[in-house]
């Protein structure tokens, strides 16, 4: 199956087995790299998935994008852009029906798979429309609220399900933001797992198997 042109470019993998309407999942990499980087392991997933990978927006030369710029030389360290984050956001919100308008899939079944900055904006985009996300699986990123639609706490998350994870050493995003995410998503009732594990920023082989059982398990 060929990628669609659509307003964000990506990888495509098929479903392995016949399914009428499959379940989506779509990959949101990290600041500096590209879609190559998650969908490395996409033949590992479960079968019946069609998968997309992204591309984010913003390139980052050489070979890189990002979702939004960052500003490593803040006097507080490191500033996001935030409206360059809630531009990305509505880019993969739109990109969402995009693909469910483009691709034979489930428009109930759709999961976020996001790696540190593409995990932020996993959880922005399922928080900010949760009609549109079934699952997000979110590694080594955290909630960044100010970039969550306005008036997000009256939505209905009962069908939201979550699973993060992060680096017990990660010198990039500090463990501490990320254990806030289970007692954020606890407060909105939104059904949660959160894991850690003694690596930096990346994910362990532990991290990666215990994601796809949690996967497997609420498609």
């Amino acid at each position: 199956m060929q990628a669609k042109t659509l307003s964000l470019y990506h990888l495509v993998r098929e479903p392995k087995v016949a399914v009428e309407k499959a379940p989506l999942l779509i990959m949101l990499h990290g600041y500096g790299s590209n879609e190559a980087d998650l969908f490395s392991f996409a033949e590992e997933l479960p079968d019946e998935l069609l998968i997309l990978s992204l591309r984010a927006p913003y390139p980052l030369p050489p070979y890189g994008h990002a979702w939004y710029a960052i500003h490593w030389d803040n006097t507080s360290g490191k500033f996001s852009d935030d409206e360059q984050a809630i531009e990305s956001r509505e880019k993969i919100s739109a990109f969402i029906d995009e693909a469910i308008e483009a691709y034979p899939v489930d428009a109930n079944n759709v999961t976020l798979v996001g790696f540190s900055q593409g995990c932020i904006l996993s959880f922005a985009v399922a928080l900010s429309y949760p009609e549109k996300v079934k699952n997000v699986i979110g590694m080594s990123g955290y909630i960044n609220p100010g970039i969550i639609k306005k008036g997000w706490q009256k939505r209905d998350f009962s069908n939201l399900s979550v699973y993060s994870s992060h680096g017990s050493s990660d010198q990039v995003i500090p463990v501490v933001w990320a254990r806030k995410t289970a007692p954020f998503l606890d407060s909105l009732g939104i059904a949660n797992v959160y894991s850690e594990f003694p690596v930096g920023h990346g994910v362990a082989p532990q991290n990666f198997r215990e994601l796809l059982k949690w996967l497997q398990e609420h498609l």
